[in-house]
């Protein structure tokens, strides 16, 4: 992570196909890594892409969305679009009644 900031937001995966939930992770993250050839990565990421290589590294320690994931939140995909389909998870943490971190 790259500071203290958090955010909430819904998340699937190919893994757990038809079904989404509620997962706060870091706002901001500093990846390194190698690439294909084997050079050296060092980059910063923030936003959508901050929690698409939270999601994706999760991955490759056998760690699955729903393992972070706000379990009141669970919905298949239907439902979540049905009920909570907003900008935001804050209807569905008022409604269930969890907490999402401060922006």
């Amino acid at each position: 992570p790259v500071g203290d900031g958090r955010a909430a937001f819904f998340e699937g995966c190919l893994s757990v196909p038809g079904w989404q939930a509620v997962v706060a992770r870091h706002a901001e993250v500093r990846l390194r890594a190698l690439d294909p050839e084997g050079r050296a990565v060092d980059e910063v990421f923030s936003g959508w892409p901050a929690r698409i290589v939270q999601h994706e590294t999760d991955h490759l320690d056998g760690v699955l969305y729903l393992d972070r994931a706000e379990p009141r939140s669970l919905a298949s995909s239907r439902a979540m679009a049905q009920w909570w389909g907003q900008a935001t998870p804050k209807r569905a943490a008022e409604e269930l009644g969890f907490g999402l971190p401060e922006a």
